[in-house]
């Protein structure tokens, strides 16, 4: 007992040992957010080969690390948070060395893994979150905007009236969005079709993408107008649907939490009931490799979770 607590000790002064050095090395050569996130995206981003070239070509780009990173991005650049992804990068690298440093306490190699990438991936939940409400806040007044810029649309014909006709009314996420796009074409180009296309950049919504296209077609041939309608019409039924799966969701989520709590729940209730098999799980090596399993097992489900419950969305 006395010597695995004096082993501990010993492995705790190591790891605050290279901590300090860590951050001596960032201090040393300067290290920021910002570099540290260019540094990782250049590491991360794939070699521009033939068959990476004729992938994107056809539509079936693999989501790699590096493209997902920048799609999230991207996502936090149109919420007006570009800043977090720096410090998120960066919290996301000393994490998976404290998460590192929590299974070298434990003497479990078997969670190293399992620690690494859960401590890495939870700035990057955050940011999701972040992400999340927006889209909803989002989808929730893209509705009643474009069905009512796109009324006055097809009654004068001039998207810069129609805007500016209901900017008043236009609510926060997507009034900055519109505001932007007003900003755009009376002070910086009288360019409209470049001014909405930047503006389908400012969201991830696949039908707000649509019906932006719809419009620059439009502006070359207003007998076009009539397609508008219809794709104002797929929020409403995207709108039903989620508001249909929301409560199924929301039970299967409580569910899964609810099983993994038993699961972790289980070490501690070992400890006060058998003490003998609490210390063959967490001291022997085959219970330290069920311990490395059952986390690993309880990581991959809850990215499928993750992703299985996602509200439903229209895809760009």
């Amino acid at each position: 007992g006395n010597l695995r607590r004096k082993g501990r000790i010993t492995v705790v002064f190591k790891i605050l040992a290279m901590l300090m050095a860590v951050i001596g090395i960032c201090l040393v050569f300067e290290l920021t957010p910002d570099s540290i996130t260019d540094g990782l995206l250049r590491v991360l981003k794939p070699k521009n080969t033939i068959a990476a070239r004729s992938a994107a070509l056809r539509g079936k780009e693999k989501q790699s690390a590096y493209l997902r990173l920048i799609k999230l991005k991207n996502a936090l650049k149109a919420t007006g948070k570009t800043k977090s992804f720096s410090v998120s990068v960066t919290a996301a690298v000393a994490l998976m060395f404290l998460g590192a440093a929590a299974a070298v306490i434990l003497n479990n190699i078997f969670l190293l893994p399992v620690f690494c990438i859960a401590c890495g991936a939870a700035p990057f939940l955050y940011l999701s979150s972040i992400i999340s409400v927006y889209e909803k806040q989002l989808a929730d007044e893209m509705e009643t905007t474009l069905s009512a810029v796109t009324n006055s649309y097809l009654r004068s014909e001039d998207i810069i009236s129609s805007v500016k006709e209901n900017l008043k009314y236009i609510k926060p996420p997507l009034y900055s969005v519109l505001e932007e796009f007003l900003t755009e074409t009376e002070t910086v180009s009288p360019d409209i079709k470049s001014a909405l296309l930047n503006m389908s950049d400012k969201t991830q919504d696949g039908i707000f993408k649509e019906w932006v296209l719809a419009l620059v077609r439009c502006q070359d041939d207003r007998t076009l107008k009539d397609t508008l309608l219809p794709i104002v019409a797929r929020l409403s039924d995207v709108r039903r649907i989620n508001t249909e799966l929301s409560g199924i969701l929301r039970d299967a989520k409580t569910e899964y939490l609810m099983m993994v709590l038993l699961v972790v729940g289980n070490v501690p209730l070992l400890y006060l009931l058998n003490r003998d098999w609490f210390n063959t799980l967490i001291y022997t090596t085959p219970g330290k490799a069920v311990t490395g399993i059952c986390g690993a097992v309880i990581l991959v489900t809850f990215i499928l979770m993750k992703k299985y419950t996602k509200p439903v969305k229209v895809r760009d």
